[in-house]
């Protein structure tokens, strides 16, 4: 029992460390606001391609080939139709077209004019509507379809429904699903902005020979566990940093945004789901940092750190994409195997959270990563021991067995 005090006093101590080292240097300034500058870029992004797509919009258009009588009430009806859309949405700008002689050779200039793009053309008798349309326009037709239907039925007597207001008694199983994705979709951002630092915090120690220095005085398992908790310290203060401004901007959200969070209804609970939210960030951080640890200590050289970057985004985008179908369908194998296997498993437990009350799943699960997290450190550290410390700084693939002495 004192040994296991002593080892956790050793890793508390290297953890402090390297926590100190970090946060206490100009860098991390620019790395706590590094969110900011993806944002801007993301924003920049969006605005551009939100004009890029306006301007498409603005030359799009759908045509419909009537007489002058029926203009009016058809326009009437596109206006009442084009409001039940959402406004990304909603059909190209609708143009009336009196008809000529011939209108459905007028149809088919329509669709070859060089100043617009246009989805479709309506013409003839609306009892029984001619419509030409691209092959590879799905909805134009069905929307002229419903376009001529109305028209002829704008005479008669219009429906005015009374609207009440319904309160559920339960959260929706939609709120429940959006919730799981959230949650899966946040603790990937987090850990994949986040846990990947841990790859590199041991080559420059390796480099300085600080890290024999180290293992010589405590053991490689407390030392492999402290820098893990010394970036954890790191994430933690990133992650309490950027919640606490999301948090005080709030209050800023219009109405809409804030009705919309407010649909978002976990079926375990909102407070219950926050802490388990926590938890399941620090295992998966945990988790995906003590692997990633332990790759990283096999590196020689900053170039091969960089090498790793891509298979550990693989890794991370891999188990995001489980976990997301396990928050799809929670009841499949695909969810019960994302649940089991360690990488994958505090993201799918958080989006069971979502979907289901149920609370002693998450206990058994947390456990079961945490034994996970302990395993990783161990293999790491006992890999580090024999490929590193015991043949220079080659790592353990570029190793081969020594060439038995002849007699």
């Amino acid at each position: 029992m004192n040994n296991f005090r002593h080892a956790i006093r050793q890793a508390m101590t290297i953890a402090r460390r390297d926590f100190v080292a970090t946060v206490y240097t100009p860098v991390f300034l620019l790395f706590l606001f590094a969110p900011v500058l993806i944002g801007s870029i993301s924003a920049i992004g969006g605005i551009g391609a939100a004009s890029m797509g306006d301007g498409v919009a603005d030359k799009a258009r759908i045509v419909a080939i009537v007489p002058a009588q029926v203009a009016p009430a058809m326009i009437a009806q596109d206006k009442r139709l084009r409001a039940m859309f959402p406004r990304d949405f909603r059909p190209s700008t609708l143009s009336i077209v009196a008809p000529s002689a011939d209108p459905a050779k007028q149809a088919r200039a329509a669709i070859d004019d060089m100043r617009f793009d246009v989805g479709g053309v309506l013409y003839g008798d609306l009892t029984r509507p001619q419509l030409l349309v691209p092959a590879i326009d799905r909805y134009t037709a069905p929307y002229l379809e419903a376009l001529a239907q109305a028209t002829l039925s704008a005479d008669a007597p219009r429906i005015v429904a009374t609207r009440h207001e319904a309160i559920r008694a339960r959260a929706s199983i939609g709120g429940q699903h959006q919730s799981g994705f959230i949650a899966v979709f946040g603790i990937f951002f987090l850990t994949l902005f986040l846990a990947g630092q841990v790859v590199g915090t041991m080559a420059e120690e390796r480099n300085t020979k600080v890290i024999e220095v180290l293992a010589a005085a405590v053991p490689l398992e407390a030392v492999f566990a402290g820098k893990l908790v010394g970036m954890f310290g790191v994430a933690v203060l990133f992650v309490g940093f950027w919640g606490a401004v999301l948090l005080s901007l709030g209050q800023w959200l219009p109405p809409t945004a804030a009705q919309a969070i407010g649909d978002l209804a976990p079926a375990i609970g909102a407070p219950t789901f926050a802490l388990l939210f926590a938890a399941y960030f620090s295992l998966a951080y945990l988790l995906l940092g003590s692997v990633f640890l332990g790759i990283g200590a096999q590196a020689s050289s900053q170039r091969e750190i960089q090498m790793l970057s891509l298979p550990i985004t693989i890794v991370q985008v891999g188990m995001f994409a489980l976990a997301s179908a396990a928050a799809r369908h929670p009841e499949s194998w695909v969810a019960r195997f994302a649940e089991v296997f360690p990488l994958s498993s505090p993201f799918a437990m958080a989006g069971r959270a979502a979907n289901s009350a149920t609370l002693w799943p998450h206990a058994l699960a947390l456990v079961w990563q945490l034994l996970w997290v302990a395993l990783f450190i161990w293999t790491g550290a006992r890999l580090f021991r024999r490929g590193v410390l015991q043949s220079g700084s080659t790592p353990f693939w570029r190793r081969s067995r020594a060439a038995p002495i002849s007699g």
